[in-house]
Parts: C-alpha cells; sequence; structure tokens
C-alpha cells in the first residue's frame, strides 16, 4: 500500500474509534509518557495540540514542572511557542489550535525533546504524516536533528514497516496506548 492508501485507511480506522475508546487510549499513552524516565528528564518538551481524532495529550500539560512548547505552522515552517493550560490559542492553519503569534518563542538550544503526532509510526522509527513535510522539515534541519523524537499513535498505527522516502528521518522512540518502545 502506498502512503497515500495507508494514510487514508489509517485516519478512517481513527475517526470510527468511539469518543471512549479514544478517551481511554490517550490517557493510557500519557500514562506511558508520564512513567517512562525520558520525560522525567526533561524539563522543556515539544508536543501538539491533538486534532482529527490524535492521541490526545492535553492532561500532559497540566504537570506544570516541565516548560512545553506547541507549534504554530508559519508558512511552510512550525514555529514553537511556549505555552501553559490558560493560555490563549487560536484557531490557525488545517483547523488547528495554536498558540498566539505574541506567544514568547523557544530556542532549539532549551528543547530536551519532541512529542511528535503522526497518522503511524513502523518499528524502524519512521513515520507517515498528513503529506505536509512540517515535521521533515524541522527534523531535517541541523539545529532540530539533535532533538530525541518520540511519536504517539494508537497501537493499531504502530506497524512492522512503513514506505519510505530519501528525506525521511526515524523518530528515536514511539509509544502507544501499550507502551513506549
Amino acid at each position: 500500500m502506498d502512503k497515500v492508501e495507508l494514510r487514508r485507511s489509517l485516519l478512517q480506522k481513527r475517526k470510527s474509534l468511539s469518543q471512549q475508546e479514544w478517551r481511554e487510549k490517550s490517557d493510557r499513552i500519557v500514562s506511558h509518557l508520564l512513567a517512562s524516565p525520558l520525560l522525567t528528564s526533561g524539563k522543556t518538551i515539544l508536543a501538539y495540540f491533538s486534532c482529527r481524532q490524535e492521541p490526545d495529550l492535553n492532561s500532559l500539560f497540566h504537570h506544570n514542572h516541565y516548560n512545553w512548547g506547541l507549534p504554530r505552522c508559519v508558512g511552510e515552517n512550525l514555529s514553537w511557542h511556549i505555552w501553559q493550560p490558560g493560555d490563549e490559542t487560536q484557531v490557525g492553519a488545517y483547523g488547528i489550535c495554536e498558540p498566539l503569534p505574541t506567544t514568547p518563542t523557544i530556542s532549539p538550544s532549551a528543547v530536551d525533546f519532541i512529542l511528535v503526532p503522526a497518522v503511524a509510526c513502523d518499528y524502524r522509527g519512521y513515520r507517515l504524516g498528513y503529506g505536509g513535510g512540517y515535521y521533515d522539515r524541522l527534523l531535517s534541519s541541523p539545529v532540530w536533528r539533535s532533538k530525541l523524537t518520540i511519536g504517539i499513535v494508537f497501537e493499531f498505527a504502530y506497524l512492522p514497516q512503513l514506505p519510505t522516502d530519501p528525506w525521511d528521518i526515524p523518530l528515536h522512540a514511539v509509544c502507544t496506548e501499550k507502551g513506549l518502545g
């Protein structure tokens, strides 16, 4: 199956999750992240606002001993901004919630790791995104390339092998509702 067909199939499967199943799976992912030594060793973590029934990480943001960075789409790139619960957001590109443009940005040097949304990930760490290339451009940039990355997907989207392109960069780990690996 090519990337387009696979993306369509997995997005449909994710969309078919009941609200309760989505919530339970998301909560288990958050529990695994909170129990991970990776998370406890970090201070500044880049994450995302869930959309299209992605795993929801919002309950992580209430752990205020972390500095959270959330993205804004600016042109063809992601701009990372400091965000905490209660801060205002706006609907940006693609209908995704984003911090306001006036929110302070985060320097790449301050970032410990990145929680990366995906349609799917494979056992080698490769991810299938939405096709816009935002995370591909981010992760291939020298300033971001050295950052620890954790893909966030539901178990049904954690596959043995995905089709890849030469520019794809594998993530360091993947977290599903069954654990962090």
